[in-house]
């Protein structure tokens, strides 16, 4: 089976973008086995802490590094991704020579109650990912105006149009994993 991680960029217990994650790891069932990163505890990116490397960046690294591909799922704060991406994108380049966002497929998403959704800060990131070196799935996007009716209380997908749009971009993310992954 197909190795996801999983970053969500909001911290929030009940936050959209998890929800959001939730509901396509539930349509890969079967297909992908999703591991979501833990980025409550990953400090801020400085050099200086390598000498005493933090639990949570070694953590992360792994679960990059033993994924088949990478999905992050962001909300969008002030037209851009949250610092908690940034710095989960910093310590996974980090040390030189141990890159571990090298050449993994990655494919970006995002929700909120508005109507373009996070277009902005996926834009912001799939710039940034390209220059860390990752294969990053351009196409299909996937912008979701968040409507809690779609979805039941385990985070399954409820709503007909909404689970075969989800779905059919789950699928192309899969394909692109497959003409990309190593």
């Amino acid at each position: 089976m197909t190795k996801i991680a999983v970053l969500i960029g909001s911290l929030r217990k009940d936050s959209l973008n998890r929800k959001l994650a939730v509901a396509l790891e539930k349509l890969a069932d079967g297909r992908m086995d999703f591991s979501y990163a833990d980025l409550a505890d990953l400090p801020h990116y400085n050099d200086e802490l390598w000498e005493n490397i933090p639990d949570s960046v070694m953590a992360l690294k792994q679960t990059i590094e033993a994924a088949d591909g990478v999905l992050i799922v962001i909300p969008e704060y002030n037209r851009t991704y949250p610092g908690v991406i940034k710095d989960a994108i910093d310590w996974g380049t980090r040390p030189w020579g141990k890159n571990s966002w090298a050449g993994k497929p990655v494919a970006i998403t995002g929700t909120s109650p508005g109507v373009i959704g996070t277009a902005v800060a996926q834009n912001h990131l799939r710039a940034t990912m390209v220059t860390v070196g990752t294969a990053v799935m351009g196409q299909p996007e996937l912008y979701y105006a968040y409507k809690p009716e779609h979805f039941d209380a385990d985070g399954a997908v409820t709503d007909d149009s909404t689970k075969s749009f989800l779905d059919a971009w789950i699928t192309s993310f899969a394909d692109w994993i497959a003409k990309t992954g190593r």
